[in-house]
């Protein structure tokens, strides 16, 4: 009888391992990306935009789970997911700011034309689009490996380059009552956090992580939430971030469409002193 180890199942394709997941768009809530599922789910935050948003439809323009996972942790949880169909095929030539914010500025603006007129669930309360890149010391902007061979390259170049950044921009819009052009109300935000590699993270590690396929679905090559932790040092900036959706600038950008400031100009059109 033979004591040799009987081989590993081979890990998944870089096509298996990024191709979205069958089943219903609707989402149900998923443990948070840090530490062990809680118990029970947080209370939903008590603050005006968001009360307003209850029993409303909410999109979430991704289907990434990491990013459910973090809009749970704000209370936003029946949300539904309708994945954009943006190519994401912008020109690498843009700067990296200019690149991630168009991208996610498009996500939202193809879900929106697609569900404004959804005449079986009704038009969307608010969408939220997302899109993270990974940007090399030397500038190079990295998104989802394309093979393990691209994968263990790009790994081994964020170890030995040093510091790299994690660009995120959210794109946040609502439907506007009013006719006002263009119909909606849209902001953005772009975050950046710097992340350093361990410079003592072998070629043997990095090889072991990629067969794992943590990273094969994420920008860069690794999740800083999961396996890919034991490849970082440490960060600069918002971890939620690196995760896929920087939680804090978010709710803000949710906060500024849902409840506007007033319009100095359209109160003065709608007052009723005749003044002199």
């Amino acid at each position: 009888m033979s004591n040799s180890t009987p081989p590993l199942d081979p890990p998944p394709s870089y096509e298996d391992v990024q191709r979205p997941a069958p089943g219903s768009n609707r989402a149900a809530p998923l443990p948070s990306p840090r530490g062990p599922p809680p118990s029970r789910l947080p209370m939903p935050l008590n603050l005006p935009a968001l009360m307003s948003l209850r029993g409303k439809r909410v999109v979430l323009a991704s289907q990434s789970p990491r990013r459910r996972q973090l809009l749970a942790q704000i209370g936003l949880i029946n949300l539904d997911v309708v994945p954009s169909s943006f190519a994401e095929n912008l020109p690498k030539s843009l700067s990296p700011f200019e690149y991630v914010l168009r991208t996610a500025t498009e996500k939202a603006l193809d879900v929106y034309a697609r569900e404004i007129d959804n005449s079986e669930k009704g038009e969307p309360a608010l969408i939220i689009a997302a899109d993270t890149i990974v940007v090399s010391h030397g500038g190079s902007i990295l998104e989802k490996p394309k093979s393990e061979v691209d994968h263990i390259q790009m790994l081994t170049m964020l170890r030995d380059e040093g510091l790299h950044k994690v660009c995120t921009a959210v794109a946040v819009m609502t439907p506007l009552e009013s006719a006002k052009d263009p119909g909606y109300a849209l902001e953005t935000h772009v975050e950046e956090t710097a992340v350093k590699f361990d410079p003592s993270v072998t070629d043997e590690l990095i090889l072991a992580y990629v067969k794992t396929r943590d990273g094969a679905d994420k920008a860069g090559g690794y999740g800083i939430q999961t396996a890919g932790s034991i490849l970082v040092e440490r960060i600069e900036g918002s971890y939620d971030n690196v995760v896929g959706m920087p939680l804090r600038s978010t709710l803000k950008l949710i906060e500024k469409v849902m409840l506007p400031e007033e319009d100095p100009d359209d109160e003065f059109a709608h007052s009723d002193d005749d003044g002199i």
